[in-house]
């Protein structure tokens, strides 16, 4: 089926997709900040430059559009100029996996949401998956390091839950 729009009206409704405060993102923005967390946005010293950046849980959060991204369960590709959005889509995914890598090497998480996750009926269980993933984070991140050490046999061990008439004058 051709394109009912003419090139110029198409190329008029493309070019007014904007990258930034897209419904997606504001979605996922208002759920993280009514819940307590906060974050940075576009943090271009990060690799990647992702939608949301988490430093004390040293997490990036990708906001993707199934289309723009290629979402493998619900991009349709346009049958007019097939061969170009193919193409496009493609570059976006080796761009966005190349971005992961690079963040996870350096130590990052990265938590990617799709648009169709964020569905009224969705976005809950969503939500509650990334905070999860969050809580993990944080906790392997500032988990106190183990530190072997030696008792002697003659130190007198109290237990924290020794009955308290012991220690009475």
């Amino acid at each position: 089926m051709p394109d009912r729009l003419t090139p110029a009206q198409r190329h008029r409704c493309m070019s007014r997709i904007h990258s930034k405060d897209t419904k997606p993102e504001l979605l996922v923005r208002r759920w993280l900040w009514s819940h307590g967390y906060r974050y940075r946005l576009n943090v271009k010293g990060v690799p990647g430059k992702p939608d949301i950046v988490m430093r004390p849980y040293h997490t990036a959060i990708f906001v993707n559009g199934c289309f723009w991204h290629g979402h493998e369960r619900c991009c349709k590709i346009p049958q007019s100029n097939t061969e170009f959005w193919v193409n496009k889509i493609q570059r976006n995914q080796e761009r966005d996996k190349h971005n992961y890598q690079i963040l996870q090497e350096n130590g990052w998480h990265v938590i990617v949401i799709w648009e169709c996750q964020l569905k009224s009926a969705l976005i809950k269980d969503t939500m509650l998956r990334v905070e999860t993933m969050l809580c993990d984070y944080f906790l392997q991140l500032h988990r106190p390091k183990i530190v072997n050490y030696t008792i002697s046999e003659d130190t007198e061990l109290h237990m924290a839950a020794e009955d308290s008439q012991k220690y009475s004058h």
